[in-house]
């Protein structure tokens, strides 16, 4: 926020007639910060707010700015600054921004804190609330931690703001837009005017005056650079190299820079040009061929863009290259299980972002994505794919080739899972055939295919 927007809030918060719960005034007293950031998210939520805020250089009673002496730069505990501690302390990790500006000649610092969203945020192992104007333990008030586990988030992410008014030179300065359009397949405007009126009708941009907002929507799918909008650089895709098939020693790392949708072609190229290959002996010529399938690959990197939990901050969706797998990771828990990836009908966080990446052909029609993968991995006779549901991330790992010899019951047991899922929903049945075909057994061996179908209980 500029100085000015700082004072015009400053200002709008001072006009309240006493503090709130999600409002706090200190002059010069940071004791336990951590708890007030605490408390504040989990009132924030309690009120239908997306923010709480602590501000210190104002007098609680008069409401007057006295200035203040609080120094962000001081220590925490051990010596570490104070503000990765805290932040290192709060769990779940949440948002919380420190702006220092001046107002009438004296030094004010606020601090805006995101609301807790469904879990209440604790400070070093201990949540806390605001009761009136006093912070307390949030254990103390289960009604108010009710409200917090029940809360459904109002927030839309894509409608969100990534930078405020922002002229219109910057604006096309900012934002791939020539990308879009082609990417849409729609002639490019002979004109600023039509450009901007398509943009605003698209919700990529919101017109204030003679300024304009950009939305989170338009800046992860278009930004020529992320690192220009400071809340979404921690969203870029990471894709890392490593050598040998653990995370001892890394090749190379690459962060990509542009938005999803303009950089996402030169995402996939990049990733198969990384991917290990096999080399296949044919009649005159060798060729190489890569271990993975280019469209497994496509699927499921867009599967982590658009599925990922943008309220995780400080990390994006992931792609990691080992020399016998890839893994593919997206903050955020899946919103289904993973053993009905292939059958439930599909959800996404992120349905405007979803929408606009099926209508510029990044990823395919809802539903059908996985069902490819799958495909993909037992026409070139792959193991399955396995889904992984983590603490606050969803994985994905392909695997390299294996014979049926070297796979072991994990893998046995997902292949016959997914085979049988995949002929379901294509309204067909898994049979002895059809998974023989599947491992690549001979019809001679049939009982081998049987055992299999025994042994893991798929019926």
């Amino acid at each position: 926020m500029t100085e000015s927007e700082l004072n015009i809030l400053l200002s709008e918060f001072r006009a309240f007639p006493t503090e709130t719960e999600w409002l706090e005034f200190k002059v010069n007293n940071g004791k336990n910060l951590g708890e007030y950031i605490s408390a504040l998210s989990n009132s924030a939520c309690v009120h239908n707010k997306d923010f709480g805020y602590l501000i210190f250089g104002i007098d609680d009673k008069s409401h007057r700015i006295v200035g203040t002496k609080f120094d962000l730069n001081q220590k925490g505990k051990g010596n570490e600054d104070l503000i990765p501690w805290i932040s290192r302390l709060l769990n779940p990790r949440i948002n919380f921004d420190t702006f220092e500006f001046k107002a009438e000649g004296e030094r004010v610092i606020i601090i805006q804190v995101q609301a807790a969203t469904n879990t209440p945020v604790k400070f070093n192992g201990e949540s806390y609330i605001r009761i009136g104007s006093y912070k307390k333990k949030l254990d103390e008030y289960p009604e108010k931690q009710r409200l917090i586990w029940t809360k459904k988030s109002s927030s839309v992410f894509e409608k969100g703001v990534a930078l405020k008014n922002v002229s219109a030179d910057k604006v096309l300065g900012l934002l791939d837009y020539p990308s879009y359009f082609e990417l849409l397949n729609i002639p490019l405007p002979e004109n600023r005017k039509a450009i901007f009126e398509k943009f605003t009708q698209e919700k990529i941009i919101i017109k204030r005056a003679d300024k304009y907002d950009i939305t989170n929507l338009g800046a992860i799918l278009l930004a020529k650079k992320l690192d220009e909008f400071e809340t979404l650089s921690r969203k870029a895709i990471r894709v890392i190299i490593y050598q040998g098939k653990n995370k001892l020693k890394t090749k190379k790392e690459q962060i990509g820079q542009k938005g999803y949708a303009v950089g996402f072609k030169g995402l996939i190229n990049y990733i198969n040009d990384q991917l290990p290959v096999n080399e296949e002996i044919g009649k005159v010529f060798r060729k190489e061929v890569k271990m993975f399938p280019e469209l497994a690959i496509r699927e499921l990197v867009a599967n982590a863009v658009i599925h990922q939990d943008f309220s995780i901050n400080g990390t994006g969706p992931m792609i990691e290259i080992f020399e016998n797998r890839v893994e593919i990771s997206n903050p955020g828990k899946p919103l289904i299980s993973t053993m009905r990836f292939v059958d439930h009908n599909p959800q996404s966080r992120n349905e405007l972002l979803a929408s606009f990446m099926r209508r510029m052909n990044i990823c395919e029609e809802r539903g059908s994505g996985i069902d490819k993968v799958i495909f993909e991995c037992e026409y070139y006779q792959l193991p399955a794919p396995k889904f992984i549901e983590g603490e606050n991330y969803t994985r994905v790992i392909l695997y390299a080739h294996k014979s049926l010899r070297q796979m072991d019951k994990d893998d046995k047991t997902r292949a016959c899972y997914l085979h049988a899922c995949l002929k379901y929903v294509s309204g067909e049945h898994m049979t002895n055939q059809t998974l023989r075909n599947r491992f690549g057994i001979a019809e001679k061996n049939y009982s081998i295919a049987s055992r299999i179908i025994s042994e893991e209980g798929v019926n």
